[in-house]
């Protein structure tokens, strides 16, 4: 199949913009609880109203210190409440946001002031104020710098206390759907960082879809309230649909500005979402997680027998959702539920205790780990999409999920695959154009279709599956054509693996670097007895390289003899975004860490 089009679900709203909900919701239900805000260690509720008015005083304050329509102001911050607080107030005064991650260098934070002309930026705290300084002599346009950690809500409050509501109104009033609602800059693996114009109808029908769509699965069970945790970027676009989703929908949700296990599950557990949005690491930090903690009980053999039957189960139940299977057996099921009890509802635990749904993006999630957390309870609806795409352009359904691939166009899109194996997307979702680069622009899109630079393949049910980048594809010397992501994502499978990279372009045989997860090799130490090692010499250490080695040979079993790892090298630190070695959203840099390990690399390629 080269082409699928899903129908779409309702057409894009007419008028208005993405701030109007927050007032519209106020307005009929002012004491609903809308947001929770964690305040001295403990979740406060924040009704519509609350909100609502927090809101208006902020656009207040903006106008006040001359934030007008139209004018594009920078937020560089982690996730966190006056993130939400601070985009509505200025889509309410019909402003522009940018989105800055908050790790980014000042080179970094210059370009995307200086390419998107930002007249005012909000910093979280002092180390963010000191980039922009470092660099503001460069940014003429810059007029206006406010920091979070330094009452930036407060000070904006009682600026604009002398504002009319009406004055606010009016400017909330002009925004159309077709008015920019944000500029997001691309995470750039290659060249300076793209700005993507995306609209308030991008997001209203991109958010409206995906509820509209999957609304039925952010709730533990039927008529409860649904809640999530939001802890991905706001700065990526994934994270901001999931704000506005959450918003447009009336989800409560709560912020946690930490993607890493030791902040993120304590605060699963204190909120107890009915649902999560996340990124594959999240559920790969989970499940290896439980299966460290079953192995230091001395539970190991019981814990992966566990995980057998829970993906036994799972693909038992997709066989039947697909009429090529009769379900789970009597014995299948009796086992399910004794493990049940034993494993899978301390790993929902883990997660809060309430999830039975949750969805991912961001990069491709291995169908084995997908067939595990649904055998244990947690249905993941892996999606697909891009910045250019508003988030999402395809996604697994409700009770139709097959596991391996992206799912299907979302409501009103369609996915078209070009002669070359390109993802092509079209919906009322795509982005604008880059901005001030037509040349890109043009690359880009096709007649109205958005050219992705992703590989993939449509299944005759129209499933997505993902292969690879066309820029990514690696040619050996012996002209053999080679896509590193399949291998790489197996190698990274193994839970002492943090990161792998596959070489071989114009080289006469495929290879890898790999680099090592900290809590999993202490954790591999303790068990076997050994000495903790520094970093040097653990990679020298013959168990380890015998152990890793078993990950490159499941690896090189998916792919011919000529595609196949020959050999690898362990490193003694990660590849880290501080290095300019990942994206902010945790892609590799190929081109970058080729050359920080040049020498590296030439080793392993001895003539």
């Amino acid at each position: 199949m080269h082409e699928f089009t899903s129908p779409p679900l309702a057409a894009a709203p007419p008028v208005g913009g993405l701030a109007d909900a927050v007032f519209s919701h106020a307005a009929s239900d002012p004491g609903r609880i809308a947001l929770r805000r964690k305040v001295a260690g403990s979740w406060r509720d924040v009704s519509a109203g609350q909100f609502r008015d927090e809101v208006l005083a902020l656009a207040k304050g903006l106008l006040a210190e001359g934030v007008r329509f139209g004018d594009r102001v920078a937020l560089m911050s982690r996730t966190r409440y006056e993130w939400t607080l601070f985009d509505f107030a200025l889509w309410t005064v019909g402003a522009q946001v940018v989105p800055v991650y908050p790790t980014s260098s000042a080179d970094q934070v210059w370009w995307m002031l200086h390419d998107a002309r930002v007249t005012a930026c909000l910093v979280e705290h002092e180390d963010h104020a000191m980039t922009v300084g470092s660099v503001v002599d460069r940014l003429p346009h810059l007029k206006r710098l406010w920091q979070l950690d330094a009452d930036a809500t407060g000070e904006l409050r009682a600026a604009g206390e002398h504002i009319d509501d009406e004055v606010v109104h009016r400017h909330r009033r002009a925004v159309t759907p077709e008015s920019t609602a944000t500029v997001i800059y691309t995470s750039g693996t290659t060249g300076r960082p793209k700005g993507c114009v995306l609209t308030h109808a991008n997001f209203m029908f991109e958010c409206d879809t995906m509820v509209g769509r999957w609304e039925p699965i952010f709730h533990s069970q039927p008529g409860d309230e649904a809640s999530s945790l939001l802890f991905l970027p706001l700065a990526h676009v994934f994270g901001r649909m999931v704000q506005v989703s959450g918003i447009r929908s009336r989800v409560v949700f709560g912020h946690q500005p930490e993607l890493s296990a030791a902040a993120l599950l304590p605060d699963l557990c204190s909120f107890q979402p009915t649902f999560i949005l996340a990124v594959p690491y999240v559920f790969e930090k989970v499940f290896h997680a439980a299966r460290r903690k079953a192995e230091l009980a001395g539970k190991l053999g019981p814990f992966d027998k566990a995980v057998e039957v829970a993906v036994r189960y799972a693909e038992a139940l997709e066989h039947r959702a697909f009429g090529t299977g009769p379900g789970p057996s009597a014995a299948l099921r009796m086992q399910h539920q004794l493990f049940d009890k034993m494993v899978y509802s301390k790993v929902r635990d883990a997660m809060g205790g309430r999830i039975r749904n949750a969805m991912s993006g961001g990069s491709a999630m291995d169908r084995r780990l997908g067939l595990f957390f649904a055998g244990a309870g947690v249905t993941i609806y892996e999606g697909y999409g891009l910045t250019e795409s508003s988030a999402a352009a395809t996604a697994n359904p409700p009770g139709r999920t097959r596991f391996g691939t992206v799912g299907h166009p979302i409501p009103g899109t369609s996915v078209h695959i070009a002669e070359d194996g390109e993802v092509w997307l079209h919906g009322a979702h795509i982005f604008q154009g880059y901005l001030s680069d037509a040349q890109a622009t043009d690359t880009a899109l096709r007649d109205g279709w958005l050219a992705t630079g992703d590989l993939g393949r449509l299944d005759s049910d129209g499933y997505l599956t993902i292969t690879g980048r066309k820029k990514e594809i690696l040619v050996t010397s012996g002209g053999k054509s080679v896509s590193p992501a399949q291998l790489e994502e197996r190698v990274r499978e193994h839970p002492l693996v943090a990161q792998c990279i596959v070489v071989g372009n114009d080289r006469p045989y495929i290879a890898a670097l790999l680099t090592l997860d900290p809590e999993a090799v202490d954790h591999w130490l303790n068990m076997r007895r050994k000495p903790k090692l520094a970093p040097a010499e653990l990679v020298r250490d013959p168990d380890l390289e015998s152990e890793i080695r078993r990950a490159v040979v499941a690896a090189n079993t998916l792919v011919s003899q000529a595609e196949s790892i020959r050999t690898f090298r362990m490193l003694a630190q990660p590849f880290s975004e501080e290095h300019g070695l990942l994206t902010p959203s945790l892609k590799l840099k190929r081109k970058a860490i080729e050359q920080a390990y040049a020498v590296e690399v030439e080793a392993l390629y001895p003539n």
